[in-house]
């Protein structure tokens, strides 16, 4: 008696398993389609287009020795500008940007007033430093701007060697792009001749070191 109950529960639980393999062998089988990739904008597209200077993350400094033992340091606080830029081809990109000579900053009111006046900037009569690009060139670790500087009614042909850092996503989800140049300037190619010999020494240098650290907004 005990056998026969064992031989009929072994013999369901056979049947049992193998009806529910049959189940699952039959079941239609779903699978999982894979999310589709979103084309993501490359660089290159993301920098092309028009984009203006965002002045509360803008800095334009210089500075210049003075009595050859030490630097005097400045700023420029007004300015405003422009930058088209071609990611896929720079060279079709240009810039420009005007600074207000009267916005000029050393930190000392009195030193102030006289770079505003007749023996420097003369800004009454010259209110703008202006710069405009007439070509853009790739460079192995950058870029450079070539175009016409106009300071102190003097133009000349310069060339600013700049980098770029983004494009980058703000907050709203406008796109920020970081421009960084520095070059050097004799202040006498452009009429700015003013000086004083104290024992052998000049009171101010010629030569005057300008960083441009920008922000863009597009």
């Amino acid at each position: 008696m005990n056998y026969l109950k064992r031989l009929t529960t072994t013999f369901a639980l056979v049947v049992s398993t193998s009806l529910g393999a049959s189940v699952l062998l039959a079941a239609p089988q779903t699978t999982q389609k894979p999310t589709p990739k979103v084309a993501q904008a490359s660089k290159a597209e993301l920098a092309t287009g028009t984009w203006s200077i965002d002045k509360a993350h803008t800095d334009i400094a210089f500075t210049v020795a003075h009595l050859g033992v030490s630097k005097t340091r400045g700023t420029f606080t007004e300015f405003d500008g422009s930058v088209v830029a071609d990611g896929k081809k720079p060279e079709n990109s240009s810039v420009q940007f005007a600074i207000k000579t009267a916005s000029i900053n050393t930190g000392n009111a009195a030193r102030d007033g006289h770079l505003r006046g007749k023996d420097f900037f003369e800004t009454d009569k010259y209110p703008e430093i202006a710069f405009k690009s007439t070509r853009i060139t790739k460079r192995k670790d950058g870029f450079t701007a070539v175009g016409n500087l106009t300071m102190h009614g003097v133009t000349k042909s310069i060339s600013l060697p700049f980098t770029v850092t983004g494009p980058q996503k703000g907050f709203k989800g406008e796109l920020h792009m970081g421009v960084e140049t520095a070059l050097i300037l004799n202040r006498k190619d452009y009429g700015l001749t003013w000086n004083n010999i104290v024992e052998g020494s000049q009171a101010v240098g010629d030569t005057v070191n300008v960083t441009i650290n920008m922000e863009l907004i597009k």
